[in-house]
């Protein structure tokens, strides 16, 4: 058996299993290999560590349920979790958000927000307690015409403007790749369909100056038929530039609409493939 097979085999077996919570030294008992070796495998062929993908499959699986109109409680037992408080570590860790939450429009939260200037024009970023939840190019720095894009996903949550706020996150986020220093990772919220959620994972996983076609997205994530899907999902991507749905392109290689403006699409491309 071959290392693609092994990694195969491990992934089915995590899915079958996921109510029982394998752990790592549960797969190695089952694969035959270390510990190490198997951490070292799985992260290489699958990206992520083994307890990471477990994760994906636990909050994918909670998270249908609970839309089916299963109780917290009930949608942490029927995933495998101890409890409600295990789900909750789970959700924010992988969503930034509890199930509560989820569902809440933001209730007694405060967003920080804020205008900031971008090699691509001016953006407007916005960070919930759980993560960035909202970031787009805007023509305007009008608060109250802005703050209404914010409030269209988070309804009950109230803003707090902080345009410093906003600079550095952007001085994060639009900067050449050589230039990048080593600090914590973005967390990044959303708030969308599974389908939405499984297209813009797919996004996040094309690498830095690299482009695909909506059809290779529809493949990557077992859809191969939903590309005009794909699309729309694409499209109503509310986190410009950070989930890179820039990077997509038509399978003729037309560079394709984009909701911040064709002409800013192109210029993005262009800034990242230029150091590729």
């Amino acid at each position: 058996m071959n290392d693609y097979e092994r990694i195969r085999d491990l992934i089915v077996y995590l899915d079958r299993n996921r109510h029982e919570q394998p752990g790592l030294e549960n797969l190695a008992g089952y694969s035959g290999l270390s510990m190490f070796h198997l951490q070292r495998l799985f992260s290489r062929w699958a990206g992520i560590t083994p307890k990471a993908f477990l994760k994906c499959l636990t909050v994918s699986h909670a998270k249908r349920l609970l839309r089916s109109g299963s109780s917290v409680l009930d949608a942490s037992l029927e995933s495998g979790l101890s409890g409600p408080g295990r789900l909750h570590d789970l959700c924010v860790s992988l969503e930034s958000a509890s199930p509560g939450e989820i569902k809440s429009g933001g209730a007694g939260w405060t967003i920080q927000a804020g205008f900031s200037e971008t090699p691509f024009g001016d953006c407007l970023i916005a960070e919930s307690p759980r993560g960035i939840c909202h970031l787009s190019f805007v023509a305007g720095r009008d608060r109250n015409v802005e703050g209404e894009l914010i409030r269209t996903d988070w309804p009950n949550a109230g803003l707090n403007w902080d345009d410093s706020f906003a600079a550095r996150i952007a001085e994060r986020l639009f900067v050449r790749s050589g230039q990048q220093q080593a600090s914590a990772k973005l967390k990044a919220f959303v708030h969308g369909t599974d389908f939405q959620v499984r297209v813009w994972r797919a996004l996040l996983s094309l690498p830095y100056g690299t482009l695909a076609s909506y059809g290779n997205i529809a493949s990557a994530i077992g859809s191969p038929e939903s590309s005009r899907a794909v699309g729309t999902a694409v499209g109503q991507n509310r986190l410009a530039c950070l989930i890179p749905c820039h990077r997509v392109i038509r399978s003729t290689g037309i560079i394709g609409d984009y909701r911040w403006g064709n002409e800013r699409k192109k210029a993005i491309i262009a800034w990242e493939t230029a150091e590729t």
